[in-house]
């Protein structure tokens, strides 16, 4: 049966204004009016984002007649009732400098899938063909995307170039994001699969031969990692080519995982240039990130949690097992940068210990299990204000944590025959090798237990009760101990404390956390005060002046702060505690 794929066209007509016109051809609409909708949210971002919001201008025709389109809700339209195949013309207003979003203007064009292409309901399985099209100024942009090339047809597009792509399914269509512009750009080959490192901004002396070096060795550790044998990139199912996109701003920090290519923002100054004998600090962190949305590439994009297989893009999709999809591809991801040889051991003791201390440092965890913040990641940990670290933790860090505990429990347990790689490994043989190939499915909620049970012979389910589903610290001393690592504890380089987080705001020093139970809170000051003074002494902005003037006191001194209240002047007196003994130290006894 010949199937007629729905038909797109986008074209970024308006640099200036941030626009894309996009068209939409769907030969076979519903006789009785049909339905187009836009997702709520994107895959990877747990948080309803109402991309429709952007959607300016709409409009649809059957032919020469123009048929009436109306919104039903906040993300879909009913088009009137057509018995041939209907257009759908629309604008996009693009202006979100992000890895979820769409972004235009004169330097480049970037989009995901789920911000400019509706989808008929009720034909999300059809096959879709995209039209890209040039801008008109400025020339010679070329295109940056995973999304496989058009084979047929006059203006099937060539490698980088504007033109037909194609994609099996809408859920295939959206999954691969598109970069337009006059990136710097450098390819690889990680196990006979080619990959492509895209950077947008601009960075002068971008040492791309470095950073692909180091990039080529983190992808083939990963592939080897999965696959051992057949020694084979998962993404060769569905793309000929692995595509890195990363948009280079002086502050940024991010990424978004897709089937076969990864949207990432870095800061300028995290990345090496020409000549320069180190790398900056923050390279590590830029070659982290690569490693994680990589990994993501078989855990979480096919190999997933139940609720997941499908997506339903209209609403929420709630599950406890985050933890396990982005926790434990935390734990790998820096895991695989020592592996690769990417970092030494040191250098991986210092991540894991800043981890570790990040965990520890939250209050929240003794309130919320990581179960709980997997499930409530949509209207939680998405959305956190100033009282966030008292009442939640994060099922990235403290899921990485639980990641290394039931590694070294299984290794321990095992006497080394068996290891949390053989889990994942397990998990990619049962959910993840066939997704896009065969029977979809996901990892059921009460699965994960018995997995590990079946490959490893090792019974978790007290860990993973106390761990994920309890507030309880994985006992990483204990651990760790037996693999001949100390784990100790010290006070940060202060006097004294006044327990509340500061950020930077202008020209001032403003409480962005008040850690429950701590000085600042029984003396009764609150998250957004800005700081004035401490025994009459100002308190600027600068990153060290608090703890200066905490320096001349002693734990027990009572200090009088004061703090403007949105526009009113208030005083506090603050009786100081001894720093919070929450920086975790790593020594390996094995040296």
């Amino acid at each position: 049966m010949n199937i007629k794929p729905i038909l797109y066209s986008v074209e970024p007509f308006d640099l200036a204004g941030h626009r894309f016109r996009v068209t939409m051809t769907i030969p076979d609409p519903a006789a009785a009016g049909q339905t187009i909708c836009l997702p709520a949210w994107i895959p990877g971002s747990y948080l309803i984002r109402d991309f429709a919001r952007h959607i300016e201008t709409i409009q649809a025709r059957a032919g020469a007649r123009q048929i009436s389109v109306t919104k039903t809700d906040n993300h879909s339209w009913r088009c009137g009732a057509s018995d041939s195949a209907i257009t759908i013309t629309y604008t996009v207003y693009a202006w979100d400098l992000s890895v979820r979003g769409a972004h235009l203007d004169e330097s480049h064009g970037f989009f995901n899938g789920t911000s400019v292409f509706l989808y008929a309901q009720g034909q999300e399985h059809k096959p879709c063909e995209v039209t890209l099209i040039a801008p008109k100024k400025p020339a010679r942009w070329s295109v940056f995307t995973s999304l496989p090339e058009a084979t047929k047809g006059r203006l099937a597009a060539k490698l980088h170039g504007f033109g037909k792509y194609r994609a099996n399914n809408y859920d295939a269509l959206i999954d691969h994001p598109i970069e337009m512009g006059t990136p710097q750009t450098i390819k690889f080959t990680a196990c006979g699969a080619q990959h492509e490192l895209v950077f947008t901004g601009h960075i002068p002396n971008l040492d791309l031969k470095r950073i692909s070096q180091d990039v080529k060795r983190i992808c083939e550790s990963q592939i080897r990692f999965f696959e051992p044998e057949q020694v084979k990139a998962p993404f060769l199912d569905s793309a000929t080519r692995y595509v890195f996109m990363t948009m280079v701003t002086g502050d940024g920090y991010g990424g978004l995982e897709h089937r076969a290519s990864t949207a990432l923002m870095a800061s300028r100054k995290d990345l090496p240039i020409i000549g320069q004998e180190r790398a900056p600090e923050g390279y590590k962190n830029y070659l982290g990130l690569v490693s994680h949305e990589y990994f993501h590439t078989w855990n979480v994009k096919r190999i997933k949690p139940a609720a997941f297989a499908p997506y339903d893009l209209s609403r929420e999709n709630h599950t406890s097992l985050l933890w396990i999809f982005e926790g434990f591809t935390s734990y790998y991801d820096d895991l695989i940068l020592l592996r690769s040889g990417v970092i030494d051991r040191h250098a991986y003791f210092e991540l894991l210990a800043k981890q570790i201390s990040g965990v520890w440092s939250t209050p929240g965890r003794l309130k919320q299990s990581v179960a709980d913040s997997s499930f409530d990641a949509w209207t939680r940990y998405y959305k956190q204000d100033e009282n966030s670290p008292n009442a939640l933790i994060s099922y990235y860090t403290k899921g990485s944590l639980i990641a290394l505990g039931l590694d070294l429990t299984i290794r321990q347990q095992t006497h080394d025959q068996f290891s949390l790689d053989d889990v994942m490994r397990g998990l990619w043989e049962s959910y993840g090798r066939d997704f896009y190939t065969g029977q979809a499915q996901g990892l059921k909620e009460q699965g994960f237990i018995k997995l590990v049970r079946q490959i490893t012979g090792v019974d978790v389910s007290t860990e993973i009760a106390q761990w994920a589903y309890g507030t309880a610290d994985v006992p990483l001393t204990q651990l760790l101990h037996a693999q001949n690592i100390e784990l100790s504890w010290k006070a940060s380089d202060a006097r004294a404390s006044i327990d509340a987080r500061i950020r930077k705001q202008g020209d001032h020093a403003v409480l962005s956390t008040v850690l429950e139970n701590g000085a600042a809170h029984q003396a009764g000051l609150s998250a957004m005060d800005t700081l004035v003074a401490i025994d009459g002494l100002r308190i600027d902005s600068n990153a060290n002046a608090l703890d200066s003037i905490l320096n001349r006191y002693a734990p027990g001194d009572v200090v009088t702060v004061h703090v403007f209240r949105r526009d009113e002047l208030r005083s506090f007196d603050v009786r100081l505690t001894a720093p919070a003994i929450t920086n975790c130290v790593l020594k390996d006894l094995n040296k």
